[in-house]
């Protein structure tokens, strides 16, 4: 057999197989029981909303959310287990449960070499130094207002919110240190800007991402969203922006110089981007397995410095104390590892993501979404569902959400697909507890960043998040 033929005969099985998977699938969900009435379908809501009864609760008793939600998603499977066994259908629900890990493990993928080079950034310096040249550039409060809420915009766009939200608010702090006033206020800002920056892109948020890899809207279509997503945080930005004092901060002087290979890895970051957009795409690949080729180019780049590494002396002024910083560092501590960057990221977080996906598969599964979907996307319709979709994720956080709506799978117009993925990305900068980065800046801002000081601006946020929505039906009429 020559090389043709082989080639042929492997697209040929590896396309029956696909069929095969998605004719399995099909069959599975025809054959589904609706337990929603069933004792059963009661035990697993209760189970599911006593497990995120236990997540809103987490500061106060201080056990991780990933532990009541990856419980509950076990519970719930074993009671859907027993009763399809029961019944005879024990395949069934073993293909539902192994349809929503694939969905599972294609996003944990991709968020692991996400996170991964965000962390070798980090550890390379790039982050210090951006906040240090931001701390020196001895601007006056409201240019630090509009500077730190414009680079969260756009640096949210292709890194998570909080971690974008807590670099620009070290810049406030640092900046702001005498000025309380000016800190709540820019740490408002911040939250809008990096929730706003993440719902126009598929890398700025999970929520977008989800969408994106679902293959229900293509990875450029997502860019119509930007303007949108501008007018969201320039609504209340502007407002805003009487608030802060014209005055001007005491000058801070601080220096931090970047490791070596700092600068490539950002452009390794962003070929890497490039190839999962193409593996997407160009070759209708999932994402992740672009994402997982481009880890490898950290991995050989990070062999590169190992092996050409030498000790670097650490000199210059830490940006937020001004003390002075020197002497000849450790060589394990400069040393560049990808795999200690993989073990810092937040398994914790990922590990509830895997909980809320299994708990929402498992409530599809049961009846209950079909049923919600009917009443949402049937009786109220689909613009007032999906607007109220971001109110809600201002109180539940937005992945399950989106989760939920993925399942359902109304049908929709591409319009509406990005409605909702607008609302779901900005509609957690109605309350501080509505997104990862308000929760995280209300631990940094100690004090002068607070549940009540975001409830105060409440309205005008609400203002930027109504507006943005308008922007969307008046860019973006003919997508409807």
């Amino acid at each position: 057999m020559n090389e043709l033929n082989k080639f042929l005969l492997g697209s040929l099985a590896a396309a029956g197989l696909m069929l095969f998977s998605t004719n399995v699938l099909a069959e599975t969900f025809s054959q589904a029981l609706d337990l929603s009435g069933h004792w059963v379908g009661y035990l697993c809501v209760g189970l599911f909303a006593i497990a995120y009864l236990f997540v809103v609760l987490e500061e106060v008793l201080e056990l991780r959310k990933s532990k009541p939600m990856m419980l509950a998603a076990a519970l719930i499977w074993v009671a859907i287990a027993l009763v399809y066994k029961n019944q005879g259908l024990s395949s069934v629900a073993e293909t539902a449960i192994r349809h929503d890990v694939l969905d599972y493990g294609e996003l944990l993928l991709f968020l692991i070499v996400s996170i991964a080079y965000i962390n070798a950034m980090e550890e390379r310096r790039v982050f210090d130094s951006l906040r240090a040249w931001l701390v020196n550039r001895g601007s006056s409060y409201r240019q630090l207002f509009w500077v730190t809420g414009g680079l969260a915009f756009f640096i949210s766009s292709v890194s998570n919110n909080m971690t974008t939200a807590m670099l620009m608010c070290a810049v406030v702090m640092a900046v702001g240190k005498d000025n309380p006033k000016f800190v709540g206020v820019s740490c408002v800002n911040t939250v809008v800007a990096a929730n706003a920056g993440g719902a126009f892109c598929p890398f700025g948020d999970i929520t977008t991402l989800m969408v994106w890899q679902k293959g229900i809207i293509e990875f450029w279509t997502f860019f119509k969203l930007f303007v949108p997503s501008v007018v969201n945080f320039l609504i209340p930005a502007a407002i805003m922006h009487f608030a802060i004092p014209k005055t001007q901060p005491a000058p801070i002087h601080a220096k931090v110089m970047t490791r070596r290979g700092a600068k490539r890895i950002v452009v390794l970051f962003l070929l890497t981007v490039l190839t999962a957009v193409t593996f997407q795409n160009s070759l209708q690949l999932p994402a992740a397995v672009g994402m997982m080729a481009g880890l490898t180019y950290l991995q050989l780049f990070g062999y590169f410095l190992h092996v050409t590494h030498r000790d670097e002396p650490e000199l210059g002024l830490d940006p937020m104390s001004g003390e002075e910083v020197k002497g000849s560092a450790d060589a394990d501590s400069l040393r560049f590892d990808v795999f200690h960057h993989l073990a810092r990221m937040e398994w914790d977080t990922l590990l509830f993501f895997y909980g809320v996906v299994l708990c929402v598969g498992g409530m599809n599964f049961l009846g209950y979404l079909q049923h919600l979907s009917g009443f949402l996307y049937g009786e109220l319709g689909a613009t007032p569902a999906n607007i109220l979709v971001g109110v809600i994720s201002a109180l539940i956080d937005n992945i399950p959400v989106m989760f939920a709506i993925l399942a359902m799978h109304p049908e929709m117009s591409e319009g509406q697909w990005l409605l909702v993925t607008l609302t779901a990305g900005v509609g957690g900068s109605l309350l501080s507890v509505g997104s990862a980065a308000g929760v995280a800046l209300m631990g940094q801002a100690k004090g002068a960043y607070t549940f009540l000081t975001h409830l105060k601006w409440a309205p005008v946020i609400a203002l930027g998040y109504f507006g943005g929505i308008g922007a969307h039906f008046l860019m973006n009429a003919e997508l409807f």
